[in-house]
């Protein structure tokens, strides 16, 4: 399936220096407001207390929410747990009071709206489990990297891996600082997203260096950048058309999955953006920059040495 009936003859490489600056400018912003102000992180990573309670039927959950944030429980998170009846709810406990007291709390609350409501349990997640969980994103990230980084060089030159990795931590960095300059919340959903991103990412760019690879060994003349501007188009309608469906699941999944995958879809969303843009502006480009040329990538062949018939 194409989305274009013949292959276009866009210029994407001649606008490098300007995307450069813009991708420069924008991470520059992104790592100062993560340097100043942080990321709002969830009750995933800070700790604090799960309430899971049941009511006689189906619970409404932006209902139960604004109960909540009503009485002081500015961040709590409602969701749905197993079945309509059920609902889990996180929220940071008040200062100095338990988390067991703290359930009390909230079923008091929920029952002035309804009396049935049952309190089922209460968990308290400690700061250090929060840490832990921050501290293995961090590492899952850094080996995703690395993996990135060794699977392009084995699979096809050392200046696309570059390429490669640079447009991944781009992306990443780019929806992460995201989520500090607006304050946005930042919880496991959210996380996992930014890793669902990175793969995304990989993908278009592979299918890019493997065209580029492609027209190298098979194009008898033509500039680097002219014969990278062609692998860049030939793979347009597939870019177009698998970023565009990947984007009208996640826009459904913005509006209509709730306050509990706002911050999920956000980040597919702003990543899938980024991480197409990168493919062609960043990783291709910085290919290019390191001086990526034909014979970096044409077939090696072995020389076979030959043996004197004995005499």
């Amino acid at each position: 399936m194409e989305f274009f009936h013949k292959v276009p003859n866009i210029n994407f490489l001649g606008l490098r220096k300007f995307t450069f600056a813009a991708s420069i400018a924008v991470l520059i912003l992104a790592v100062v407001s993560l340097s100043i102000h942080g990321l709002n992180f969830a009750v995933d990573f800070t700790g604090g207390v799960t309430v899971q309670v049941a009511y006689p039927g189906p619970a409404n959950l932006q209902q139960i929410r604004s109960t909540l944030v009503a009485d002081g429980y500015k961040d709590a998170i409602t969701q749905t747990y197993g079945t309509p009846d059920e609902v889990l709810i996180r929220l940071q406990p008040k200062k100095g009071v338990s988390g067991k007291d703290t359930g009390n709390a909230v079923l008091a609350l929920l029952q002035k709206a309804d009396p049935q409501v049952r309190l089922e349990q209460v968990n308290f997640v400690g700061p250090e489990v929060g840490r832990d969980l921050a501290t293995k994103g961090a590492l899952a990230f850094v080996l995703t990297l690395a993996g990135i980084l060794i699977y392009i060089i084995f699979r096809f030159e050392w200046r696309l891996a570059v390429g490669g990795v640079l447009a991944t931590l781009h992306d990443v960095v780019f929806v992460v600082g995201f989520f500090s300059v607006f304050h946005l919340e930042f919880d496991l959903n959210v996380l996992a997203a930014v890793l669902a991103v990175m793969g995304y990412s990989v993908n278009d760019t592979v299918v890019v260096f493997d065209r580029i690879r492609e027209d190298f060994r098979i194009m008898r003349k033509g500039t680097p950048i002219e014969i990278i501007n062609l692998a860049i188009n030939q793979t347009l309608s597939r870019t177009i058309i698998t970023s565009g469906t990947t984007l009208l699941v996640v826009i459904a999944l913005l509006i209509l999955g709730g306050p509990v995958l706002h911050g999920f879809s956000v980040a597919l969303l702003v990543g899938i953006i980024v991480g197409t843009y990168s493919s062609i502006y960043i990783a291709s480009a910085v290919a290019l920059v390191l001086g990526v040329s034909k014979k970096d990538l044409m077939v090696r062949v072995k020389e076979e040495k030959k043996v004197d018939d004995m005499p």
